[in-house]
């Protein structure tokens, strides 16, 4: 992956990761590049990525949170062309291949996988403006993945240094920015930390605590962020039983309560984000059978699962 600094590079990381003019900018209407011309893709999230993967045989970039660059990945792989991301958020999207697509009214419509993230281009001026409650919960996001990576059953020593460093620089660096919101040097030490969390994301996989947040998040269309900063904290507590060193190695470099940096966001509670409780039997069930909950290192049984569920209720 080409990793630049400093939207300044975005040209030059185009050209090395083969994206040719005018490809197509996946963008919300709020954001803009100092790179022209290009053709425009407005509608994020969307499911129409037919229609927009038919203007992208040149490339694409897509700049934004996580939906907009899963977006970009949905275009990227559909239409087999090179993607260069511009992350606005901390949700690390930018270093995967696979993605969800989502409707305008953010309801999970599928997913796949089979994109070309070739570059990546972050700066910290793009994040100032952040929201509290999207600056915390895509940052959780960053956190989930950094615990993950360390237990997920392909991890490995490179993926390891990446979680840890990632770990440290989230804990040392959240609070900060929650405090000072247009604070520079907060801001650019938590888009690094989450920057070393998609690494660690790109070079492992993700477990149980992604397992419990995209069952519920794609039934209910709610942030992908704020649920693994609920969810994280119990697979944190389950996942001690049965890899009591990687989790011990995550807190430590954290040095933080996980559930307290959560916190910083406003909701802890499933029922605070409407999330029926009836359902949660369902939500289980679906939790316990994706990707995640089989790569952990002890799966969870839907019942387990609930039980998890319920005690974040």
């Amino acid at each position: 992956m080409i990793v630049r600094w400093g939207l300044d590079a975005l040209q030059a990381v185009c050209d090395e990761a083969g994206v040719e003019w005018p490809p197509l900018l996946v963008a919300s209407p709020r954001w803009n590049l100092p790179i022209a011309p290009v053709r425009r893709w407005s509608e994020v999230p969307s499911d129409r990525i037919e229609e927009a993967s038919a203007q992208a045989e040149r490339g694409v970039i897509a700049i934004g949170g996580g939906s907009a660059i899963d977006l970009g990945k949905a275009v990227s792989a559909a239409a087999d062309v090179p993607l260069v991301s511009v992350p606005t958020t901390y949700a690390g999207a930018e270093w995967t291949t696979f993605y969800g697509v989502r409707d305008p009214g953010r309801k999970m419509q599928g997913g796949g996988a089979g994109a070309h993230p070739r570059g990546i281009v972050y700066d910290p001026e793009l994040t100032l403006d952040l929201p509290r409650e999207t600056t915390v919960g895509t940052a959780m996001n960053a956190l989930a993945h950094c615990a993950e990576a360390l237990y997920v059953d392909v991890h490995n020593e490179d993926a390891d240094a990446h979680a840890l460093t990632g770990g440290r620089l989230i804990g040392e660096w959240l609070p900060r920015v929650v405090d000072v919101p247009r604070d520079r040097e907060a801001r650019t030490g938590l888009l690094q930390g989450a920057c070393h969390g998609g690494a660690a994301l790109g070079g492992s996989g993700l477990a149980l605590a992604h397992a419990m947040a995209q069952a519920i998040g794609g039934r209910y269309g709610l942030p992908h962020g704020t649920l693994n900063g609920m969810c994280l904290p119990p697979a944190l507590d389950w996942n001690e039983q049965w890899a009591p060193d990687a989790v011990g190695r995550f807190r430590e470099a954290v040095g933080r309560d996980v559930m307290e940096l959560a916190a910083l966001g406003g909701p802890t509670r499933l029922h605070e984000l409407g999330v029926p409780e009836d359902d949660l039997p369902e939500l289980a069930e679906s939790a316990a059978g994706r990707p995640g909950n089989r790569a952990n290192p002890r799966p969870a049984t839907p019942s387990e699962v609930e039980a998890l569920l319920r005690s974040i209720f």
